[in-house]
Parts: C-alpha cells; sequence; structure tokens
C-alpha cells in the first residue's frame, strides 16, 4: 500500500510537469491523491465498525476545500465546522444538516439559532453558552417547536498536555469546554443535564499533532464515565452521544501511517469498552489524519547560492503554504523530496543544505541543514504530507497568490489524471482582497497633517 502510495505521488509529479500544472508559468502547486483519500475514509469506518452507530465527521479545518468535504461525503463521513464559514463550505458540498456539527468555541446567538433552525448538532463550549440555548429553546417552544438539533456540552477532562502545547485541548487551562475538576464543576454539569431533558450529548477532544494516544484515550474514558453517572442520575438514558473528537497524530517522519486508525480503536476498545456495547452513538471529528499524508505541495527551485558556507535552494513553497514548518520547525518538520526539472527523482550525491522559500523573513525555511541530492536551478521539491492544514488555508504574506490545488487519480490505463479543486489565485483577486476597489477611502476629502 505504502509502495503504491509513493509510486502514485511520484508519477503525478512527472504528469504534472509535462501537462504544465508545475512550470514557470505556475512555480508552486498542490496535488491531492483522490484514491488515497477514499482509502484513508474506509480504513475510519472498518477500525470503528461495531454495535454502536458511528458519525465520522471531517474537521473542515483541516481542508477547506469544497470538493473535498463532496469526496469525503460520497465516502460516508460528514463535517464538523467551527465557523459560520466552515458551515457554508460544508452546505456547498452538499453535506446534510443531519451529518455535520457545530463546535466553535465563540458561537454567536444568530450561528445558534441558525443550527437549531437547520438541524446542526451543537456542542455548548461554556456556561454562557448554554443559558444562551436555554433561551433559543424556550423561544422555539413557545412556537410549539422542538429543540430542532442535538444539543450537547463540551467537557475538559483536564488530563494533560501532549508535545506541542498550542495543540493540546484538554489542559487544566484550556480554552475550550468545561472544565470538569474545576471546583463545584462535576455537579454543576450534572444538575445542568437533569434540568433539561433536550440536552443529550457529551463532546471532548483532547487536542491534535503531538498527543499521545493514551491520553486522548483516557479523556475519551473520563467522559464516558460523566455519560453514565449523568444517565444514572437521570434513572433513563439521558445521554445518547458521545462525540469524541479526532486528533489522531500523523507520523510526519515517513511514508506509514501509524499510529492508525485502526490501532487508536483498539486502545479505545480496551480503555473503554462500554464505548463500544451499542448504547451510544459515537462521533468522531478526524481531520489532518485523513488528509495529510494524501497530499503535497511541489514547487520549482529558482535559485540556489551558498552564505556561510551554508548552500540554499530558494524555491517557491514557503511560509504562505507551509506556514507552521516556517514559525514552529521544530514542532512542525516536513520531508522534502528532490525531483529534476521532468519530474524525476534526482539520484545525484547528497549535500546538506536550506530548502527556502519566497518570503521577504529569514526564518521562510522549509527544511535546514537537510541531506538532499543538490539542488539546482529548475529542478522541484515536494513537501510530503502537507494534504491538511497547509496549502488548504494558506497565509496571504507578501500578498503572495493561492496555489492551484488538484486532485489526482491512476485511470484504467495506469496513467494519471488531474481534476481542478481551486483555481490558481490571480493577481487582480489579489488586489481585490486587498481593498484595491476602494483606493482614495483614506485620502479623499482630507487634509495631510501639519
Amino acid at each position: 500500500m505504502v509502495l503504491d502510495t509513493v509510486t502514485r505521488r511520484q508519477d503525478a509529479i512527472v504528469a504534472g510537469v509535462r501537462e504544465r500544472l508545475l512550470g514557470p508559468h505556475a512555480p508552486v502547486v498542490a496535488l491531492l491523491d483522490v484514491e488515497g483519500i477514499r482509502e484513508a475514509a474506509r480504513q475510519l469506518h472498518t477500525a470503528f465498525a461495531g454495535p454502536s452507530p458511528v458519525l465520522h465527521t471531517f474537521a473542515v479545518k483541516a481542508a477547506s476545500l469544497v470538493p473535498v468535504l463532496e469526496l469525503l461525503a460520497a465516502e460516508g463521513i460528514g463535517c464538523e465546522v467551527a465557523s459560520p464559514g466552515e458551515l457554508a463550505l460544508a452546505r456547498a458540498a452538499g453535506v446534510p444538516a443531519a451529518r455535520t456539527v457545530l463546535d466553535s468555541p465563540a458561537k454567536t446567538v444568530a450561528e445558534l439559532r441558525d443550527a437549531l433552525e437547520s438541524g446542526v448538532a451543537v456542542n455548548a463550549d461554556n456556561r454562557q453558552e448554554l443559558a444562551r440555548l436555554d433561551a433559543l429553546v424556550a423561544e422555539r417552544s413557545a412556537a410549539g417547536q422542538p429543540p430542532g438539533a442535538p444539543l450537547g456540552l463540551r467537557i475538559n477532562p483536564q488530563v494533560g498536555t501532549g508535545s506541542i502545547g498550542a495543540m493540546s485541548t484538554a489542559t487544566e487551562t484550556s480554552k475550550f469546554g468545561v472544565a470538569l475538576r474545576d471546583e463545584g464543576a462535576e455537579q454543576w454539569i450534572v444538575d445542568s443535564f437533569l434540568a433539561r431533558p433536550w440536552l443529550t450529548r457529551l463532546h471532548t477532544h483532547t487536542g491534535s499533532q503531538g498527543v499521545p494516544l493514551e491520553l486522548m484515550a483516557e479523556s475519551v474514558r473520563v467522559v464516558f464515565e460523566l455519560a453514565e453517572q449523568i444517565n444514572r442520575a437521570a434513572g433513563r438514558q439521558q445521554i445518547d452521544t458521545l462525540d469524541i473528537g479526532g486528533g489522531l497524530p500523523v507520523n510526519f517522519t515517513g511514508d506509514e501511517t501509524e499510529p492508525s486508525f485502526d490501532s487508536y480503536a483498539r486502545l479505545l476498545r480496551h480503555t473503554v469498552p462500554g464505548l463500544f456495547d451499542g448504547r451510544y452513538t459515537l462521533v468522531t471529528e478526524f481531520g489532518r489524519s485523513l488528509l495529510a499524508k494524501q497530499g503535497f505541495i511541489a514547487a520549482l527551485v529558482e535559485y540556489t547560492k551558498t552564505s556561510g558556507g551554508r548552500r540554499i535552494a530558494i524555491t517557491h513553497a514557503g511560509a504562505h503554504v507551509a506556514t507552521r514548518t516556517a514559525f514552529a520547525p521544530e514542532s512542525w518538520p516536513l520531508r522534502v523530496g528532490a525531483f529534476d526539472a521532468q519530474g524525476a527523482p534526482k539520484s545525484t550525491p547528497e549535500v546538506v543544505q536550506d530548502v527556502a522559500g519566497p518570503c521577504c523573513f529569514a526564518g521562510d525555511l522549509l527544511a535546514r541543514e537537510k541531506a538532499l541530492p543538490e539542488l539546482e536551478p529548475g529542478d522541484v521539491v515536494a513537501l510530503w504530507d502537507t494534504g491538511a492544514y497547509y496549502f488548504s488555508t494558506p497565509f496571504q504574506y507578501n500578498s503572495l497568490p493561492r496555489p492551484a490545488v488538484h486532485g489526482f487519480w491512476r485511470d484504467s490505463d495506469g496513467g494519471i489524471r488531474f481534476a481542478l479543486v481551486r483555481p490558481a489565485q490571480q493577481l487582480d483577486e489579489v488586489l481585490r482582497d486587498s481593498g484595491a476597489a476602494q483606493v482614495g477611502a483614506l485620502t479623499a476629502g482630507t487634509a495631510p497633517a501639519r
């Protein structure tokens, strides 16, 4: 399977150069492996199969591209959204409300009302948001309407942090959810559910990259026990759904997909066996683990030089498409592939070199002191494992335009086929987004300062 993936993406680079998706006119491009995405979705379904009903949703922030959401929906995966924009993307992809979950920590009254009216599930983040839901549910009840959507409460089990603090969401002072271990919080949660028969879900999400599986499973165990406690107090199964979030780490050091969905599901079955006995519907919210290894960035090398004895390759991929790697390289290292101008893997002797981007700041480096075949102008570098959070949500540093995104797959004759997912941003779009139509807004009718 790994060999098939490696061969397919290498063939995609050759085909992309040949078909002019990558070249002097388009010096950076993003590519998504359609077959790989489908296979990842199927592995997820298989891992969690069992007596318990499961709704798998995709964390839209990981790849906010409508055709990607549409492809995942075709594989039976819904959407987890955290903003009005992400909800609009899910709707544009045809994902039904019944397969959509809203998790933003800063939902407005208008967003909550829209979710209730449309049937999008809501996980309330805090006490004040729950009070807003009280008012909206009462408003609907007065009009003879049910709540309209599944409603739950996000719990911070406060189990600890992973190796990347910014990615850990179940810490003692996390901004997310109701802190379970704070004084009086557990009883408040139980009482809140008993007072609201329409509150039927618990949600937890421990974090993302850098969070060990054992910590993720412990969060699920804690919230499962809380659900059991609430149901015992209610004398019935009021909590019928447990949303266990996502956060499965990705292996950025090689092509192997480990940890896998299967290894995580096996750990959950061992740690929280009651989770899978059929009493609860499960919801998952995986993002990076579904898409990271299914996409990569390919960019031309424009120049090479040496500085202080260090060889440097200047490419067209930098902080605008690999923001996390440029600003936090220790936490987000990337593997780099080296290819010649025709897209064939380079086999020249390796030399230690930096791989830099086009952005105008010194830290715009994709790799530091990396042993790679010696890069030359016109060569191609590939940034592997960037299918999630990289090119799909670019950073418009230096007003660099967004690259085109293409999906690819192997046809029945063994050739590589491409489909446009998002066109490259044009300079007139950059101007529009930068207020060009408002020229004169700050100068017309005003006098210069004296």
